[in-house]
């Protein structure tokens, strides 16, 4: 089979990109009905994907846009998996959190002294 006429599974493709953890969990997002390609609902987790289509799906808090490039023979490394598409994706919203003028301990381990002293600031502003 030449390789632009390549066709693989879309839960495959999915997990070969490195997109959810195992072929499961591919396959229950497609059966779900929370990828599009091109623009498409799919639900048939068997759906033949080639080169150049166009996929759609909410990973986490993102919305994801992808366009294939390639059709992976494995599931190799994160780098290699990279190589496989290109992300039309819009850059992330800055959440509300970080918008805030107040500064927050942002839960990386424990606060400083300083950050503590920030924080009850920013709060006694608040109380005013």
């Amino acid at each position: 089979m030449s390789e632009a006429t390549q066709k693989l599974r879309l839960d495959k493709w999915l997990w070969h990109a490195r997109f959810f953890k195992t072929r499961s969990l591919a396959a229950a997002r497609v059966q779900a009905g929370a990828v599009r390609v091109n623009g498409q609902i799919v639900k048939k987790r068997a759906t033949l994907v080639v080169a150049g289509d166009v996929l759609t799906f909410e990973l986490g808090e993102n919305v994801r846009v992808i366009q294939i490039d390639a059709i992976g023979h494995r599931r190799g490394p994160a780098p290699e998996a990279q190589t496989l598409y290109t992300d039309l994706s819009p850059p992330p919203l800055r959440s509300e959190k970080k918008m805030s003028e107040n500064p927050s301990f942002e839960g990386k381990g424990r606060p400083s002294k300083r950050d503590r002293r920030v924080l009850d600031l920013s709060r006694a502003r608040h109380l005013e």
